[in-house]
């Protein structure tokens, strides 16, 4: 996710019928109460089947478990050794691949194109150069960017743990992955599918796909050629497609027939291809019933922060539920909110437990609220805490 993602990281850290939304969308719950609705068993049965519905999304469990960035609460982000751990963990979906190129036109798995932050470039001399600023999308950002490498210099760097202070168990991990392609992630894909015995899923991002097309390194063309290559563009095909810019998810549109999702953050902030376009349209406008159509003629789905779907109040506790969820089922759309989290910082103010940065807050409790609101699923750092919440959820 972007640097929306980025920001509500350090502050707080997909798709189905209608089956499966009246059975969620009847488990109503205020901020921290009790789940009401259908029975344990018929939640359970519902989130076996996906909602009665068989194949392509809607084959998936529901609410759908989807590996942040992997199993990135215990491993380096974007690693093989995330990914896998993440399916080991049991993700239904691996966040597998937020997109950003190589000065040689590669796509390669990062938070942002930005490295700093999570890789070892730093111990690296031979690239103390390269070390530059530019300005991302508005904001002034200094580092060393993947654009201004070659894949073959990006092979010799290692990952690092993004956020240290919240996670220094990770940190034993340090150097030891390289930097996955998209076309490795896709390979992987098949291998693991074999593997397991079982259908492995992902779900790539496109990055700051304004800020690379004016550096002529267009990310949606490079994504769809590669899609194609290996028999991974049709409605079918489970690779799930999203972005923060809609005239990203509008671009693959055209190019593919993947499932498609709008990232949304903070409703007063506006995309960054509506500020570079004059449209003066914020993520409120987005998510107005007539936004909500909007999206719906060309994706299936949202990806909204969490406080769309729970707001916070001053003091950062969950109040009432908005009618998001309603809204976007109503125009055939499925949410998949981001990010939750088991450390306290992540987590709303009543469901801290302690003050400690890499302490762990009643992340199951957090799950529960949000699982009742009716969301389809959820992107989580911890794939196992989720999974263990939905089987209290759909058996509670």
């Amino acid at each position: 996710m972007g640097t929306q993602d980025t920001q509500e990281s350090n502050q707080q850290a997909g798709v189905g019928g209608t089956g499966r939304r009246a059975l969620l969308g009847a488990a109503v719950l205020g901020a921290a109460g009790g789940v009401l609705g259908l029975s344990g068993t018929a939640r359970a049965a519902e989130a076996r089947t996906g909602g009665g519905h068989g194949g392509g999304l809607k084959s998936l469990p529901v609410p759908t478990v989807i590996g942040h960035r992997g199993a990135s609460g215990y491993r380096p982000e974007h690693t093989f050794g995330s990914y896998e751990l993440a399916l080991d963990l049991g993700a239904d979906v691996v966040e597998a691949g937020d997109l950003v190129p190589t000065r040689d036109g590669h796509l390669v798995c990062r938070h942002e194109p930005e490295i700093g932050g999570t890789t070892n470039v730093a111990d690296h001399p031979e690239f103390a150069a390269r070390r530059t600023t530019k300005v991302l999308d508005g904001v002034s950002v200094t580092g060393w960017f993947t654009e201004d490498f070659t894949l073959a210099e990006l092979k010799t760097l290692r990952a690092i743990e993004r956020i240290p202070a919240n996670r220094p168990h990770n940190t034993l991990y340090n150097g030891r992955w390289e930097i996955p392609t998209f076309e490795e992630v896709l390979k992987w894909q098949d291998e693991q599918t074999r593997k397991r015995g079982k259908q492995v899923w992902i779900y790539p991002e496109t990055k700051h796909p304004t800020y690379f097309r004016k550096l002529g390194l267009g990310l949606e063309e490079r994504v769809a050629k590669l899609l194609h290559k290996h028999g991974k563009d049709r409605k079918s095909s489970p690779v799930i497609l999203q972005s923060f810019e809609p005239t990203s998810i509008q671009r693959l549109n055209k190019l593919v027939d993947n499932p498609l999702v709008v990232l949304l953050s903070a409703a007063d902030s506006r995309p960054w291809d509506f500020v570079e376009t004059g449209d003066p349209r914020t993520v409120a406008d987005l998510i107005t019933r007539a936004g909500l159509r909007e999206i719906a003629g060309y994706a299936q789905g949202i990806g909204p922060t969490l406080d769309l779907v729970i707001p916070k109040d001053a003091a950062g506790n969950l109040t009432r539920p908005t009618t998001l969820v309603k809204d976007a089922h109503a125009v055939g759309l499925v949410l998949h909110p981001y990010t939750m989290r088991n450390e306290n910082p992540f987590l709303p103010a009543n469901f801290r437990k302690g003050t400690g940065a890499d302490a762990y807050g009643d992340s199951f409790g957090a799950f529960r609220t949000y699982f009742a609101t009716g969301i389809d699923g959820v992107f989580t750092d911890n794939p196992d805490t989720a999974v263990l919440a939905r089987a209290d959820f759909v058996n509670g």
